[in-house]
């Protein structure tokens, strides 16, 4: 179950490297060569101490998504990414299967495209966060792999377990995915444009202020999933009521191995909070999981979704021969998919991701969790036109402003 660092698939031709690396995949789960390069890379990094994948590792842009850092005297943020608290947020409704309408329901939820009309003030106030710029997005569910989905449950694999934390056969669910937007953006750049992908001293001035205001994006991304979440229980009327909420990108202090060190996490979520959901794509089903054992050997963190198969700029030629953009807003699950951007409704096509059952099935052989329940998606919100036309609307500005020519 463990690829370690040191196994002749992994280190063939390599040096020792200063820090423990490994992969949590089965024999027969296909892990990306290029996923394992870059975390090979990442374990050189000036004070690392472990690099450690998760089943649904996969490549990123400098550093492999789907993984858990542990840092001695050092943080990096390009480690943590641009959306920074970028979480999932699993919401129980007041509504009950039986009263689900499918079409009507969708056309409602639609409105999640447009700008949310609420005052955020009180609600910033509460998480202790002054107003900024970025308040303009909240409400909002972004782009790339986030989403609004309504879930029913499929089955239940403890009854007991299900029953602690609100989760019940016949209720309806909206499970979020979302983080904060461009607030994490922003911070990235300007402290990647000062320091690139150096790192910082942990405790000195410039790593201080960057967990600062790092923190600040994570409270923010939880309160835009909160009112993401109200904005969806308006449309399809009733209440919802919190009842995980997890972040996936994120640094923060932690003892390893009697050692004061710092835990980054990017697409990775922790195995330290309780029960946490664990997506499948559009067309696969949820998992809601324990963690067990204490983390340790994972990084104390699970595995956040079922990670790609494919990269984004493949998956269009792959599939526009095989489906028509009509047939992808309707899934195998019998789900209806919300995306008016085709090239999003490709890229974001159940094939490109990994099998979920899979990557749950080799969490719960490395002893690492236990599945409480599965989830069915009924409606994935992605991009509704009236979010789109705004997005077209910059994306011209910005093409006039650099003389009218695309990328």
């Amino acid at each position: 179950m463990w690829r370690r660092a040191g196994d002749p698939a992994m280190m063939a031709g390599m040096s020792e490297r200063p820090a423990e690396v490994k992969v949590i995949a089965g024999a027969e789960s296909w892990i990306e060569g290029e996923a394992q390069q870059q975390l090979e890379r990442v374990a050189g990094l000036a004070g690392m101490r472990a690099a450690i994948g998760m089943p649904d590792l996969h490549p990123g842009k400098d550093s492999p998504i789907g993984a858990a850092y542990i840092t001695e005297g050092r943080i990096y943020p390009h480690l943590v990414g641009n959306d920074i608290g970028c979480g999932m947020g699993l919401f129980a409704s007041t509504r009950r299967l039986k009263q689900f309408k499918r079409d009507r329901w969708a056309a409602k939820i639609r409105s999640l495209g447009g700008p949310w009309q609420g005052d955020p003030g009180l609600l910033l106030e509460r998480a202790g966060l002054a107003a900024s710029e970025a308040d303009r997005s909240l409400g909002s569910v972004g782009g790339g792999n986030h989403f609004a989905e309504l879930q029913a449950v499929e089955s239940i694999e403890d009854a007991e377990a299900c029953a602690r934390i609100g989760v019940e056969a016949d209720r309806l669910y909206v499970l979020i995915h979302s983080g904060s937007r461009g607030l994490g953006e922003e911070i990235l750049r300007e402290h990647v444009g000062r320091f690139g992908a150096a790192g910082v001293e942990a405790e000195g001035a410039e790593g201080l202020a960057y967990v600062e205001r790092h923190q600040q994006a994570v409270r923010w991304a939880v309160v835009n999933r909160q009112v993401i979440a109200e904005r969806f229980a308006e449309a399809i009327g009733g209440e919802l009521r919190p009842l995980v909420d997890v972040c996936h990108n994120s640094v923060g202090p932690i003892e390893h191995g009697g050692v004061a060190c710092w835990l980054h996490r990017k697409g990775a979520a922790p195995a330290t909070e309780g029960p946490l959901v664990i997506p499948g794509s559009r067309g696969a089903m949820s998992y809601l999981v324990e963690p067990t054992g204490d983390g340790v050997e994972s990084g104390y963190s699970l595995a956040h979704g079922a990670g790609r198969r494919w990269q984004r700029g493949s998956v269009r030629e792959r599939l526009r021969g095989r489906y028509r953009a009509e047939e992808l807003e309707r899934t195998a699950l019998g789900g209806l998919v919300i995306c008016d951007d085709r090239d999003l409704l490709y890229e974001e096509a159940p094939e490109a991701y990994k099998d979920i059952d899979s990557v749950v099935g080799d969490l719960v052989a490395a002893g690492l969790c236990r599945v409480l329940a599965r989830l069915r998606p009924l409606i994935t919100f992605k991009l509704a036109r009236q979010q789109q036309d705004r997005g077209n609307r910059r994306k011209d500005s910005h093409r006039r402003q650099r003389g009218g020519r695309g990328r």
